[in-house]
């Protein structure tokens, strides 16, 4: 096996024995493991046993290969935590697509894990930087941040276990909070300014953004809040009401003041001024940097005409406009366009500036630029997609089949979960998981998995703990991917009337994703080679589907199935595989 890797150019070291092998990998620590299970000395599973005893290790993958194939040796592998076993004889093309393959997820991995750890940094900064506090979904705090003890004068013991009110001052009115919870238990954000009391008494103000955290199913399982301190704005305005009650000499003084305070916010927020139909009247430097545009340029704009399409589309812009006029501040995070086409991610503050009156003669807009975070978030996630995509790859390259499978199996699975009536999130997250269905495949010998006859009984019995392999897998995995795709491992061979396996679950008792899951697998199966078949015909297909409906096959989910036939036909000639 060395020389077949030699050719494709891989940095290669090899041991001759257990104990050797032991010695390079704490020198060396390879990005992948291949390991005999017959060695001098110790077995591989031994070495496998010691090599993960350190925690720094946990992420290699190792590879299993012998000449005993026997289900009790394949599972040992998996119990010791392997991510393959190959059975020799190993066929030589197989092995190097095979190996480039977990190359590729090994460095994936690695560049998911740099990107969280920069993830983990900026959080860092943030309670380094902020008030960090988090409560259960019914507000009962488990956790406070250094600094919000620091504001507050409470220990954190005196937190834990309690809710916000431990604070709360009484000046602050109570729709404030009706408000609030009426926000976030919608699961959106909410972002004010309230007054709170110290444990001395004292007051202070923080200006605060509430976001609540939704778990896969739309189910709010926690809320975050960060602050920063007001304080001294919000005293510094107060002073100034009262000074510009007096002479018209500290009216002057009190400009200057102001002058000064607005030359400061300049310098690092962006601020526009519209009129009353969203007309710009003016921009600061920091505004105009952001947007890439000159003062002039601005004047006179609509500012909608800054926003990304998809707020022009919902009508947000207007929406904003309507609450202004009736009095209210509003705080959106919005998606504006630059000059040069870039996208600039912001939150706004958008403020109603009265008349002596009380009118709404004019809108101010203060600009705060999250781009990098909101940036990051997302290259974060389609990186989880795309390894994901990688591993569900793996799995079928392991029974010849193509990249494209997976594929039309997430695109088939999504389009059916929406005909269902699940939301854009979870069909999603279906859409994204699919592809690791099959994952459990990797842990079934080559002999039975790409047998070109009908397997017998005792082959179809090992083919089976795919399913459960593959759930094995995933299952330990805190992400709502692999959470996801674990479920679907695991169900997508139950049957709708029992017969199915690993758990014989009957009807609505099969998760949604599996149900779904199997009709696309299904489908795209029958209606392409493999190494056992031929393609069989479209009407053939159909008739499968009319005859299992109730027994392998969820009834509704068929029905919707034929009834947008066309649909899931013109995803199977867009996506057929390269000739």
């Amino acid at each position: 096996m060395a020389s077949v890797l030699l050719q494709d150019d891989y940095h290669l070291s090899v041991a001759t024995s257990g104990s050797i092998a032991l010695s390079v990998i704490e020198k060396k620590r390879p990005d992948i493991i291949l390991l005999d299970i017959n060695m001098p000395e110790m077995d591989g599973f031994e070495v496998a046993r010691k090599v993960y005893e350190n925690e720094s290790n946990k992420e290699i993958p190792i590879i299993f290969f012998s000449a005993d194939g026997s289900v009790d040796y394949i599972e040992k592998g998996f119990e010791l935590g392997a991510v393959d076993y190959l059975v020799k004889p190993i066929e030589p093309k197989s092995f190097i697509l095979k190996i480039a393959l977990w190359a590729k997820l090994v460095k994936k991995t690695i560049e998911n894990n740099n990107k969280q750890l920069l993830l983990d940094q900026y959080k860092t900064t943030v309670d380094r930087s902020a008030f960090v506090s988090k409560t259960d979904a019914s507000g009962i705090i488990t956790y406070v941040n250094e600094k919000f003890c620091e504001i507050s004068g409470y220990e954190k013991e005196d937190f834990i276990g309690k809710k916000h009110e431990l604070i709360r001052h009484p000046d602050t009115p109570s729709h404030t909070f009706k408000e609030l919870w009426e926000t976030i238990k919608l699961g959106k954000p909410w972002f004010g300014k309230v007054k709170n009391r110290k444990k001395n008494g004292d007051a202070y103000y923080v200006d605060t953004a509430i976001n609540p955290i939704i778990d896969m199913h739309g189910q709010v399982i926690e809320y975050i809040g960060v602050s920063h301190d007001v304080t001294e704005l919000e005293k510094y305005k107060e002073l100034l009401k009262d000074e510009l009650s007096l002479t018209s000499k500290n009216l002057e003084e009190n400009l200057n003041y102001m002058r000064q305070y607005e030359e400061a916010i300049n310098a690092l927020t962006g601020v526009i001024k519209t009129d009353t139909n969203n007309i710009i009247t003016y921009a600061n430097p920091k505004f105009c940097e952001l947007m890439e545009y000159k003062t002039d340029e601005l004047i006179g704009l609509d500012c909608s005409s800054l926003r990304d399409e998809k707020h022009v589309l919902l009508d947000e812009c207007e929406q904003i406009k309507a609450e202004l006029k009736n009095k209210k501040v509003v705080t959106k995070m919005l998606t504006n366009t630059t000059k040069s086409g870039d996208k600039l991610h912001v939150i706004t503050l958008f403020y109603p500036i009265l008349d002596l009156n009380s009118n709404v003669v004019e809108h101010l807009q203060i600009v705060h630029d999250v781009t990098e975070i909101v940036d990051l978030n997302n290259e974060i996630i389609e990186t989880q997609k795309e390894v994901v995509l990688t591993m569900g790859a793996i799995g079928e390259t392991r029974s010849k089949e193509t990249g494209q499978h997976v594929k039309r199996v997430a695109e088939y699975s999504y389009i059916l979960a929406k005909l269902a009536g699940l939301d854009e999130k979870r069909a999603s997250l279906l859409r994204q998981a699919s592809p690791m269905h099959d994952i459990g495949k990797v842990g079934i010998p080559d002999s039975i998995l790409n047998k070109p006859g009908k397997l017998t009984d005792d082959e179809f019995e090992i083919m089976k703990t795919h399913a459960e392999l593959g759930y094995e897998m995933l299952k330990y995995s805190k992400r709502d991917i692999l959470q996801t795709a674990a479920t679907i491992a695991y169900t997508h061979h139950e049957k709708y009337d029992g017969s199915g396996y690993p758990n014989k679950l009957h009807g609505e008792n099969i998760p949604i994703e599996g149900r779904i899951t199997a009709i696309a697998d299904v489908f795209d199966a029958l209606g392409n080679d493999r190494v056992y078949k031929k393609a069989w015909d479209l009407d053939v297909i159909l008739e499968l589907f009319k005859n299992g409906s109730g027994t392998h096959f969820d009834p509704k989910l068929v029905s919707m199935f034929f009834d947008n036939l066309d649909d899931f036909l013109k995803v199977r000639d867009e996506m057929g595989d390269a000739v």
